[in-house]
């Protein structure tokens, strides 16, 4: 009867609100009190579920008991209610989109903490060989950028687009390797210089040479419009169902094969990222509290200093499950960790927030010797929470209370902080000790007053922002292409993360080096060398297609992306001499002749002019023209 009518044991039951194994236990005590009246339920001390909570009125009268029962049930619905509160704020994001975090019933449950120093038994890490250091010497920006775009991958987008534009159109764009070098190049100088048109870098009064004089507008416009990555044709339907981002997944494997090359530091984060898009998309997200709130959703592994490692674009929890290695009964939170940990090695330390830390995922990671650490929601460490001082407690002993408890394998503990308000942290790595000061803003006092601080705060705070630099640093320069196919959004995201990884190592290694500051490329710098590279693998070409134009006997057309251009006519004071004639030059291939009324072909053209003109028995075009008769 005190199972079933007081509401305080209850809420140890993890928030279950219909739990079998309680209602059973509480209708065979019914029915045997029913029949037995001197029936009282067996004492439960015993017990290895690990509540070690006693009843306060066990001792008392049977009319004590009958006198409290009334207010029970009111105070449990409001925990109920408070919880239910809790547990939607974990799953808010999946139930709107129809796909629910689940989480095992009994997680959490059978659990025993108590107030003990916390020692932990820690794996040394050892520091990975990083082989491509010394290769990278003397690397030039480009070389930086190769790592995740390379020549391969221009190939295979030109390959596709052609491709794909022959069997839509039945004519092929003809584009090639350096003019898709050419696109991207163009769309990173964009970023640099933001206009609030695209059109507008082609203008006659804000055009910017480096982008109008390499590709026309029209062209520009039509290769991002018929951008590919895959041929449709070839992928198929089960490919096409279980990846949702099959359209995209050569060039997301390719910027994930550069990640991964890179070496793993002792400390790393885990955090949501958002691509921004607004458009039609079946798979977009909504994750309120962030800058880009709609798009798509990234799950990135990053390194302290914002050195993107991995990531899993989220495309569902059933998708996600597949990927993971003994995911039955695993809640979303531990997927994405055990997702991302795969490149991991041992001693390594995980830092994440509150939507990622469970108890569940702590047990995960240890078996790996991965140890995480992070802020964890009350209703997730209801065992502990039951240990610890309540909020109001700690409000009155001031900011910079804290207490702490340990679980009795001496694997984790829980650290509650308060500042303005309750701060709860969870980890296998760091405790209470050693205290440290802050400066925290007052608004009672209108001033900055010392805070006593945990240790696993600080930790948290110094080791979590690697995600948010990477953000920061893309949201920079963002190519922002207002495009309505997430495809091109795609793109250009994993293209800005691309630039954004090159320059955090470019620096890195620099700075190692002892490179003085004021030489290390900013940022802004970095992304114009490497738009510029890009843009002149194309002026290379275009400069080579004029003079096979002019000596090539098939006559090239000029080459896709470069308008064609008709010279004006010079005047007839500019074009005529009394003296002589100007120089001519013979032509391979007869041209149309330029001369007013003439429809011949001409095989010379005028040296100083840059016309084309007939020379024949019968009609001297060429001396006509340049005497005005």
């Amino acid at each position: 009867m005190a199972i079933a009518n007081n509401s305080e044991v209850e809420d140890l039951s993890d928030g279950e609100d219909n739990d079998p194994a309680v209602d059973e236990v509480i209708l065979q005590d019914v029915d045997l009190m029913d029949e037995h009246p001197d029936f009282s339920p067996p004492d439960s001390s015993g017990d290895d579920s690990g509540e070690e909570y006693t009843p306060p009125d066990a001792a008392e009268d049977t009319d004590s008991e009958n006198e409290s029962q009334p207010n029970h049930p009111q105070v449990h619905r409001r925990g109920r209610k408070q919880q239910h509160i809790e547990n939607d704020e974990l799953d808010e994001e999946d139930q709107r989109h129809g796909e629910p975090r689940p989480e095992p019933r009994n997680a959490g449950r059978g659990e025993r903490w108590r107030s003990a120093p916390f020692r932990p038994n820690l794996v040394q890490f050892q520091d990975g060989d990083d082989g491509l250091k010394d290769e990278r010497t003397g690397w030039q920006p480009l070389d930086y950028v190769e790592q995740y775009i390379d020549s391969d991958l221009m190939k295979l987008i030109a390959d596709c687009t052609n491709a794909m534009s022959l069997g839509n159109s039945g004519r092929s764009l003809s584009t090639s390797v350096d003019e898709i070098y050419h696109f991207f190049g163009a769309a990173i100088l964009m970023s640099c210089v933001p206009y609030p048109q695209i059109r507008m870098f082609w203008s006659n009064a804000l055009q910017i040479p480096a982008i109008s004089n390499t590709m026309s507008r029209d062209r520009f416009f039509k290769l991002r419009s018929h951008l590919k990555v895959v041929i449709d044709y070839d992928v198929s339907e089960d490919k096409r169902e279980t990846d949702k981002f099959w359209k995209v997944r050569p060039f997301m494997d390719r910027i994930l094969t550069g990640c991964r090359l890179q070496v793993r530091p002792e400390c790393v984060s885990i955090d949501e990222q958002m691509i921004p898009f607004t458009g039609a998309c079946p798979f977009r997200q909504y994750v309120p509290l962030k800058p880009n709130p709609v798009g798509m959703k990234n799950f990135v592994l990053a390194s302290v200093d914002g050195l993107v490692l991995d990531f899993e674009v989220y495309q569902g929890s059933k998708t996600l499950a597949s990927k993971v290695q003994d995911s039955d009964g695993l809640g979303l939170g531990t997927l994405v960790i055990k997702r991302l940990s795969e490149t991991l090695t041992a001693g390594t330390q995980v830092y994440c927030d509150r939507f990622f830390t469970t108890i569940q995922a702590v047990d995960h990671m240890l078996k790996d010797d991965i140890y995480l650490t992070g802020t964890v929601m009350k209703g997730r460490v209801k065992q502990a929470m039951n240990k610890l001082p309540d909020d109001k407690t700690l409000k009155h002993q001031g900011r910079g209370a804290v207490s702490t408890v340990t679980r009795a394998d001496g694997k984790l503990c829980v650290v509650k902080w308060y500042d303005n308000k309750p701060v709860v942290m969870l980890s296998t790595v760091h405790s209470e000790q050693p205290e440290d000061t802050c400066q925290r803003w007052s608004k009672k006092g209108k001033k900055y007053v010392t805070v006593t601080r945990p240790s696993i705060v600080r930790e948290y705070n110094s080791k979590m922002g690697g995600v948010d630099m990477s953000d920061r640093m893309m949201s920079y320069y963002r190519m922002s292409v207002r495009t309505k196919k997430w495809t091109i959004r795609m793109l250009m995201h994993f293209m800005d993360l691309a630039l954004a990884n090159s320059w955090l190592l470019y620096r890195r290694d620099n700075q190692e080096n002892g490179t003085p500051r004021k030489s290390i490329m900013k940022f802004l710098e970095f992304r114009m060398v490497v738009a510029q590279v890009f843009l002149s693998k194309c002026d290379v070409l275009h400069e080579g297609a004029h003079v096979i134009e002019e000596e090539n006997e098939n006559g090239h057309l000029p080459p896709p992306g470069k308008k064609s251009r008709v010279a004006p006519i010079p005047h007839i004071s500019v074009r005529s001499s009394d003296a002589h004639l100007p120089e001519m030059v013979a032509l391979k291939n007869p041209m149309r002749c330029r001369a007013q009324g003439c429809t011949g072909k001409s095989r010379v053209r005028c040296m100083t002019c840059n016309v084309h003109l007939c020379l024949q028995s019968e009609r001297n075009c060429f001396a006509a023209f340049h005497t005005g008769q």
